[in-house]
């Protein structure tokens, strides 16, 4: 019987140096979150504050296959005001790229939506999805689901 580190060298040596590469792909995390003002990945989900006739609520954080992603909802006379993406992928290039003109779309349907019922960017599904998931997360929190 071959111990796992016996056959772990074998597959290197037979694999050549595509194991080796998808050894590290599989070590090396190629994707970190951006968070704002945030010590920990993800702020808590629920109401931030409730003053001056608005209600401030944070979504769950939604894991995604790049990383979590989580938003802030403010509304005001049951209305959509604002949203906020708290927590998003964006620690390579590629990452910040989808980010810098994904998140303002999504926020914008959004907002003219007034729902999490909103269409996904095209090259950034998984960021759509983890969105949709935060904002409706706060959306019901307000009470405020469709």
């Amino acid at each position: 019987m071959t111990s796992h580190s016996e056959r772990l060298r074998r597959n290197l040596a037979v694999g050549g140096g595509t194991g080796v590469l998808l050894l590290l792909l599989f070590l090396y995390p190629t994707s970190t979150n951006r968070t704002e003002g945030q010590s920990t990945p993800a702020a808590s989900a629920g109401v931030v504050s409730n003053s001056t006739g608005e209600l401030v609520i944070n979504g769950s954080s939604a894991g995604t296959r790049y990383g979590p992603v989580q938003v802030r909802i403010t509304v005001r006379a049951n209305r959509l005001i604002a949203v906020t993406p708290l927590v998003y992928p964006n620690g390579g290039r590629r990452d910040q790229e989808i980010s810098t003109y994904a998140l303002p779309q999504l926020t914008h349907e959004a907002l003219a939506a007034q729902t999490a019922h909103i269409d996904t960017v095209s090259g950034a599904t998984f960021t759509s999805d983890g969105y949709r998931r935060s904002l409706q997360s706060a959306l019901d929190s307000a009470h405020l689901t469709s």
